[in-house]
């Protein structure tokens, strides 16, 4: 067995430019770190809003190995993929009932990988604990292999800084998503766990978080409720973290962050 493990996370895409811009940075990330497995966050995918069967495919097409999700993946239409997918997930932490799974094990050229989704409580839903299902996630996987990466789609950065600590040495990687803004902070904690409060997103360059720049600033100045949309046109960003793996023990070994546009 290789004696390390390379992971490339891609942070949220968004929308048409957020699969353009994988199409167009993702094989030369893939050539230059030649991770042995791809996951990304996609549940603004399809329109900035959730994921379709089709644009779910899409990504995988273009070289992702598992999906990661929050809580934008209940589009209705999308449910039944998403209760038989096996690499798609959704949070881990909603309630018994709610479809789909929320980790996986996936194995490629000798190597398994284990992820757990999870979703953040503050100024979000009132979920189960992230903290007690995601350590009782990472023993029960360990049990198959000891790297494991966590996908914490959360608002709060001291949740999710808290979060990092609690499950230092228990897993492999805690990776924040959701505020769409890729901080500075990535760093391997001391029990050997890689690091960082949110990855970022992929998508347009210019909008805010994803969406049309005017739309989202005539809401903050009026008020008054309405759809924001993903823009047609403009400059593309891909923004993902790299994370390097002791394959044998799980302990991180590196992560470093990154960062492209047009």
């Amino acid at each position: 067995m290789p004696s390390k493990m390379r992971v490339l996370f891609v942070g949220d895409v968004v929308g048409r430019p957020g699969r353009k811009a994988i199409k167009r940075f993702l094989p030369d990330l893939i050539s230059r770190y030649a991770p042995d497995f791809v996951l990304g966050n996609a549940e603004n995918a399809a329109g900035g809003y959730g994921l379709t069967e089709k644009t779910a495919e899409e990504l995988f097409g273009a070289g992702f190995d598992l999906l990661t999700s929050g809580n934008h993946i209940w589009r209705r239409e999308f449910l039944p993929y998403l209760s038989r997918a096996e690499k798609v997930l959704r949070p881990a932490n909603y309630p018994a009932g709610a479809v789909g799974r929320g980790h996986a094990v996936i194995q490629k050229n000798g190597l398994k990988l284990g992820v757990i989704n999870l979703e953040g409580r503050v100024f979000m839903r009132a979920l189960d604990c992230p903290f007690r299902i995601g350590a009782a996630l990472a023993e029960r996987l360990r049990e198959e292999t000891p790297c494991i990466v966590v996908d914490f789609h959360a608002e709060a950065t001291s949740e999710k800084i808290a979060l990092g600590w609690y499950l230092d040495g228990k897993v492999s990687a805690l990776l924040g998503t959701h505020t769409h803004v890729q901080t500075a902070d990535e760093r391997v904690l001391p029990q050997g766990t890689a690091y960082i409060s949110d990855v970022g997103m992929t998508g347009i360059r210019d909008g805010v978080i994803g969406m049309r720049a005017d739309q989202a600033v005539e809401l903050f100045l009026t008020q008054v409720p309405r759809k924001l949309e993903v823009p047609n046109s403009g400059q593309v960003k891909l923004e993902a973290v790299y994370v390097e793996l002791d394959a044998e023990s799980g302990r991180a070994l590196k992560i470093e962050r990154i960062r492209l546009s047009d």
